[in-house]
């Protein structure tokens, strides 16, 4: 097909063949998708840079990482591992975090000017996935992070077969140098042209694999996280609104105290969890040792080797507070001399609900 431009949309297209003519009306239609695909991407990006710069600080509370670390607990595809080691490595961290900025802003950017508009899309679609794969469990009353990414995924998808070629600065660069109309390159990056001749079935085979891979990424993370598709709806693997402690590597401390090590690993990161009580049990299931919120709040610094410097467990105002993702080994002082018979170690948040984990004596 030969090149065309869209110098307006009240353009003459009596001289277009019907093919030409349906191109035209196709970009005129992505027209939308690219923008606002574009700006979604610029969005985040630009909030980063422009217009919230203290999401970058590492000195203020709405730095990047602690969002990534309320990610963490429900990230699939082994995501959860590569945050936890960047969080335990600042300079990795700062320089994915600004990456990741830099690359939504620009192509974000890219694809509102329509340049590079199928490249461009590509790596939304990059993004999209990620997005999806590290906070797609997230939101209280339904996975919202899911239903953003999984929506600019298929619309990364349409643009890369597509183009959206209407209005951009591919179309400038194509009627400045009509010679890039015969370039495959240009073709495959750039969204003022279909796609190379790939033979009688080689674009419907490129579009139903680009499809089966947006059906199966989306319909399978959404069944994984909610169920709804072939299994009933449940709350996921992670709960996006109920906290929940895992507690580990208990051990049973000379004069009566426990250290152990919990993780925040489910919950909303709107609200921190609160810890109100812990016990000592006993195997007949009594407490034997018993600290209670007013003990907890006067916890020291001490007490609390955090693994990560960001979300923390800490001693709060109602007994141990911590945020989401957080994880720390936590070392609670004897309240009373020669305890003997404790099994488990038991903690008890705000809710009622209890967590627990089998102890050992220190040898």
């Amino acid at each position: 097909m030969s090149a065309i431009t869209f110098n307006g949309i009240g353009e003459n297209t009596r001289g277009m063949t019907e093919a030409q003519r349906l191109w035209w009306i196709a970009g005129l239609s992505m027209l939308p998708v690219r923008f606002i695909q574009g700006f979604i991407y610029w969005g985040g990006g630009s909030r980063r840079f422009i217009y919230a710069p203290s999401k970058l600080d590492p000195h203020m509370p709405t730095w990047m990482a602690n969002k990534f670390q309320t990610a963490m607990p429900g990230a699939l595809f082994g995501a959860d591992h590569i945050i936890s080691y960047m969080l335990q490595h600042f300079y990795l961290l700062y320089a994915g975090i600004i990456l990741f900025s830099a690359v939504e802003l620009v192509f974000g950017a890219m694809l509102i000017a329509g340049l590079l508009t199928r490249l461009s899309a590509l790596v939304s679609m990059g993004l999209a996935a990620v997005l999806m794969a590290m906070f797609g469990w997230q939101g209280a009353t339904c996975i919202d992070e899911w239903t953003m990414a999984a929506a600019n995924l298929a619309m990364g998808a349409t643009l890369m077969l597509a183009g959206g070629s209407a209005y951009s600065l591919d179309n400038v660069r194509l009627r400045r140098k009509p010679a890039l109309a015969d370039s495959a390159w240009f073709r495959w990056t750039a969204g003022s042209l279909p796609l190379p001749e790939m033979g009688r079935h080689g674009f419907r085979n490129l579009a139903l694999a680009m499809f089966a891979f947006v059906a199966v990424y989306d319909v399978g993370t959404y069944s994984y996280y909610r169920g709804s598709v072939v299994t009933p709806f449940h709350s996921g693997p992670v709960s996006a609104t109920k906290h929940h402690l895992t507690l580990a590597k208990a051990v049973l401390l000379p004069g009566g105290g426990v250290r152990f090590h919990v993780y925040l690993d489910g919950g909303t990161p709107e609200a921190p969890a609160h810890v109100v009580a812990a016990d000592l049990i006993d195997g007949d299931g009594h407490s034997v040792a018993h600290w209670d919120a007013a003990a907890l709040s006067k916890l020291p610094k001490t007490a609390f080797a955090n693994d990560y410097a960001y979300n923390k467990f800490a001693a709060g105002p109602f007994g141990i507070r911590a945020k989401m993702g957080a994880a720390a080994t936590v070392t609670l002082p004897p309240v009373a001399p020669g305890v003997k018979g404790a099994k488990f170690v038991r903690l008890t948040d705000v809710d009622g609900r209890k967590f627990s984990a089998v102890i050992a004596e220190e040898r």
